[in-house]
């Protein structure tokens, strides 16, 4: 169950979700409505993220490092040059993320709810 003390610094946040596998991309989407969020743009490949991510009204964005097998961080840097703030999702931790890239907050998958929102929360104070 969110906190209402996270939940309120985000309420309302247009987030931009890249996920390549159509049930955690769901299941994201589902917890970021939960915390009040709304999603605004939802990929599962490259090529539509790297459309996307110049274009979307998102103000955060969550993305998996990994895509159908290509590395998230070109859509990273488009949504950095725009100053939309970033959580990567991984199943390898901060291990899976590059150098330039350590400092954004990190999901592990699987996460819990909780964990999203402490890393968009986490967003909302910088």
């Amino acid at each position: 169950m969110p906190t209402s003390d996270m939940s309120s610094a985000i309420a309302g946040l247009r987030v931009f979700v890249a996920e390549d596998e159509f049930h955690v991309l769901q299941l994201i989407e589902d917890m970021l409505l939960e915390l009040g969020c709304t999603v605004v743009d939802s990929v599962s490949g490259l090529p539509a993220a790297l459309e996307r991510a110049a274009l979307t009204e998102a103000k955060a964005a969550v993305l998996d490092v990994n895509l159908h097998g290509k590395r998230i961080f070109p859509v990273a840097q488009i949504l950095r040059d725009r100053g939309i703030p970033i959580v990567f999702s991984t199943g390898y931790g901060r291990d899976g993320i590059d150098g330039q890239w350590k400092t954004y907050p990190v999901v592990q998958k699987p996460f819990a709810l909780e964990q999203l929102e402490a890393a968009l929360s986490q967003l909302a104070t910088q």
